[in-house]
């Protein structure tokens, strides 16, 4: 065994560095974070100090266990996970753990760092060990404490006063607010007609179109970009196109031509954001996508007798720094790729808009700028090819020389009150566009003309006029906010950090409060109802300036300015308070997720649009009445805050009485998992083309009868007196008992199994199905009380071996490891006892089932700043 330990965070990163420091040298991954909190209250005790009560994450113990086991051969162990905050947490988790079983002692343990992944900087790397950075890991730790407390507080309320099994989050919470503001901008958009007018010109070197300026002696902006609405009208539009139609006679003659050459410079090298943004601009790639390819780049790629090398550097920073080696390198590929003409005097210099770049201490950028997309492309991925080139370029064209570009515009008169402009733009010098030019969200109305070349023209000369024609226009809403320009958003609000942004985007999706739709966020009612709860009654903590200050706070704990534990006594005293007062004084009311919509004409009583327990619905009456209310869902595309009566009372026409069929009636009706055609107690989904307030009753009767052929050929073999079936599913023949499916050999024909072979095959192979949602369905109770009764008739080893599985399968990861001591125990005693403690060990179980009842029904923290 060697006695240099070596820790990093990826399998991946592991082999590739293994490599390079040879047989002295163990390394190991952690596989990200090795610890979390406990996930229930009292995680986080503000009593104490806001001291935290952590525990090995379950799937990670393996590889932690690895660790203790090779660190205590090792004489020397060095930390080198990535070089951010929580790479630093990390470092200082295992430490801990390391420390806790009392394996560091007489060793040496130092913390190494490095932003790429090559040779040369994991030497450079491994001279320069240096101790934990207490600060970072300070700020760290604050960061989850606070998404641990906000989501452990404030989800509780919103299950009360919305729905069940919402979340909120410390930097979650402010960007849906930022998304929801928008949809109601868009809502509260009044659109204004307006007209342009613009004039052919039938030059005849080139023709061109030219757009009004002057109309009656007077300035019409409609070429600067800005709108003009001076004509709102098709009328007006058109008496003015005659005026400057019968002044021009037929010509315009030119009265100015101006020439204005101006330099563009290249755009920094890439930040984690700006990366984020321009791979959504112009890859499509969503934020989580752009991280997971930046992140193989960054750990290696095989390039063939090469080897395995780090392509890029650390992508997590907002530095736009490059190293003197970078640099020296990315001007030897310039002047050799594009000649010393494009190379400046002296490097280009950026400087980092974020007042605390401490992520990594570089940009985003190649390791090496000589192995061009080219040279490695066959060794990537589409994916990957992609995203290097982009990285390369942005990094080569960042030190070339600025484009020079050349703009003509030229002014037009049709008479002496009516006038008309054209520009061009054409490039004088390419300089940094001929490897690079940066995307835009929307193109800057200088850049309309770019790349049109005008014919040579004076004052004097005049131009024939083809014809005159004015064009219809309304204004548009904002846009929705795309993933680039919501990070665009975040950054510039100082919201969260840009290694964060995935996460955010991520869980706002997973939690249904967004949907991303032709790219775009829309925000549902459930996300609408959390916003608009959170602003009236959180609004500190969903006040864009407010959360742009606390993570400069945290920001300078991190730089050891201020004391973390003082930062979250600040925070928790005034949080609390209202969380508490919160909770006694708001009434279901006060969610604003009810809107009345007005009164039902055949009944009189109120008609209303609300968030229900499974999601937005329109009811008629209140539970205070002495009739049941009335519900209905929502067709898609609907929303409870857009929604008009007349529309609403559309939906209680449901269910639909269509007709008969084989004797039975045939109705089509809205349900918890969307519209649904019935006869009988046969249920078929409508497909996406149905409208199940048109469908029509041979549709359905289709619809029903192939459901049941499929439900009549489904079944291949049953068992009586068990639930076991081998069934045809969607991936081929499987077992199921209504709750585990259980696996078939490809060697045997399903429907010869006996009842014994499907129960051992069960058994061995069983695990939970999935349900309409494609989550996990639990399993069923009944193995748990089978299990203990096994173990009263074993040895004690099994009867431990049987507990823990049983319970395990039954309540997954919590109950498992509630009854892990219960079993230990079982099995340190002699097997005459086993009965005794195996019935401990049953009753453990079912203690630990109820814990983890219980602990479900908790608020789950929404940790918005760490990938844990």
């Amino acid at each position: 065994m060697a006695k240099n330990l070596l820790i990093v965070e990826s399998p991946a990163k592991a082999k590739t560095i293994n490599k390079y420091l040879g047989k002295d040298f163990t390394v190991l991954a952690s596989y990200g974070h090795v610890r979390d909190l406990i996930p229930k209250e009292g995680a986080v005790d503000p009593d104490q100090d806001f001291a935290m009560t952590y525990e090995v994450i379950e799937k990670n113990e393996k590889h932690v266990d690895a660790i203790a086991k090779a660190a205590k051969s090792a004489d020397h162990l060095f930390l080198a996970t990535d070089p951010d905050r929580e790479g630093e947490a990390i470092s200082w988790h295992i430490a801990e753990i390391l420390k806790e079983r009392g394996l560091l002692k007489d060793k040496s343990l130092q913390r190494v760092v490095f932003t790429e992944i090559t040779p040369r900087a994991i030497k450079e790397a491994m001279q320069q060990p240096r101790d934990i950075a207490g600060n970072l890991v300070d700020a760290q730790q604050a960061r989850r404490a606070l998404d641990y407390l906000v989501g452990f507080n404030l989800s509780p309320v919103l299950w009360r006063k919305i729905k069940a099994g919402l979340s909120a989050g410390r930097v979650q919470s402010p960007a849906l607010r930022m998304i929801v503001e928008r949809e109601e901008e868009i809502e509260a958009f009044k659109a204004r007609e307006y007209w342009t007018i613009e004039a052919e010109c039938a030059h005849p070197k080139q023709a061109f179109t030219a757009k009004l300026t002057k109309l009656d002696g007077k300035k019409f902006a409609a070429d600067t970009g800005k709108l003009d609405f001076t004509l709102t009208d098709g009328d007006s539009a058109e008496a003015a196109r005659q005026r400057i139609a019968k002044a021009a006679g037929g010509a315009l003659q030119v009265t100015d031509v101006t020439s204005k050459e101006r330099k563009r410079r290249p755009a920094a090298p890439f930040t984690t954001s700006t990366l984020q943004q321009e791979a959504a601009r112009k890859l499509g790639f969503t934020t989580r996508r752009t991280m997971q390819v930046a992140q193989k780049l960054y750990e290696g790629v095989a390039l063939g007798d090469e080897g395995t090398v780090g392509l890029i550097s650390y992508m997590r920073t907002d530095s736009v720094n490059l190293s003197a080696e970078a640099i020296a390198d990315i001007r030897d590929v310039i002047a050799r790729d594009y000649g010393t003409r494009a190379l400046p005097d002296q490097p280009n210099v950026y400087k980092t808009k974020s007042a605390n770049a401490q992520e990594a201490h570089e940009a985003v950028r190649p390791t090496s700028a000589l192995r061009t997309p080219a040279q490695v492309a066959r060794y990537l991925s589409d994916e990957e090819r992609k995203l290097y080139e982009l990285i390369w370029k942005r990094a080569v064209a960042c030190q070339m020389v600025p484009a020079t570009l050349n703009t003509v515009s030229v002014d037009l008169a049709a008479g002496s009150e009516h006038s008309f402009r054209v520009s061009g733009t054409t490039v004088v010098d390419p300089g940094f566009l001929a490897v690079y030019e940066e995307g835009k969200d929307s193109k800057a109305a200088e850049d309309d003309d770019e790349g049109r070349k005008l014919p040579a023209m004076k004052p004097g000369d005049r131009i024939p006029l083809e014809r005159v024609h004015a064009d219809q226009h309304f204004t548009q809403p904002p846009p929705r906010y795309t993933e680039a320009s919501l990070v665009k958003a975040l950054e510039e609000f100082g919201i969260g950090r840009p290694s964060t942004y995935a996460s955010i985007i991520q869980t706002l999706q997973g939690k249904q409060y967004v949907l991303l739709e032709s790219r775009a966020f829309r925000p549902t009612d459930v996300g609408r109802a959390v916003s608009k709860f959170l602003s009236a009654h959180f609004t500190n903590y969903v006040d864009y300036d407010f959360t742009a200050r606390l993570e400069d706070e945290l920001d300078s704990v991190s730089r050891g300015e201020e004391d973390w534990v003082a930062l979250m006594e600040k925070f928790w005293t005034p949080f609390k308070g209202l969380v508490e007062e919160k909770k006694t004084t708001l009434d279901k009311a006060d969610a604003g997720s009810v809107r009345v919509l007005g009164a039902d004409p055949a009944s009189g009583r109120p008609v209303s649009a609300r968030i229900g327990k499974y999601g937005p619905l329109v009811q008629i009456g209140t539970v205070e009445d002495e009739e049941k209310p009335r519900f209905a869902s929502l067709k898609p595309g609907q929303s409870i805050y857009t929604l008009a009566l007349d529309e609403a009372l559309e939906l209680f026409k449901m269910p639909r009485k269509l007709g008969e069929s084989a004797g039975q009636e045939v109705s089509v009706g809205i349900g918890r998992f969307g519209p649904f055609a019935k006869r009988g107690t046969t249920y078929a989904s409508l497909a996406k083309e149905d409208d199940p307030y048109s469908i029509g009753l041979e549709r359905a009767v289709f619809l029903i009868e192939e459901k049941e052929e499929i439900a009549r050929n489904r079944i291949i073999k049953e068992f009586p007196g068990s639930d076991i079936q081998v069934l045809n599913g969607r991936f081929g023949p499987y077992l199921s008992d209504g709750r585990l499916n259980g696996k078939i050999p490809k060697d045997r024909d399903p429907a010869s199994l006996t009842l014994d072979e499907v129960t051992q095959l069960m058994a061995e192979t069983g695990k939970p199905g999935r349900g309409r949602f494609g989550k996990k369905m639990a399993a069923k109770k009944a193995p748990t009380r089978k299990a203990a009764k096994t173990t009263t008739e074993g040895a004690a080893a099994p009867a431990k071996k049987t507990a823990k599985k049983a319970v395990k399968k039954a309540m997954g990861k919590v109950a498992s490891k509630a009854v892990k001591k219960s079993a230990a125990k079982t099995s340190a005693k002699p097997p005459a006892k086993a009965p005794a403690k195996a019935a401990k060990a049953a009753k453990a179980s079912t203690a630990a089932k109820k814990a983890a009842k219980k602990s479900t029904r908790k608020a789950v923290a929404t940790d918005d700043d760490a990938p844990f």
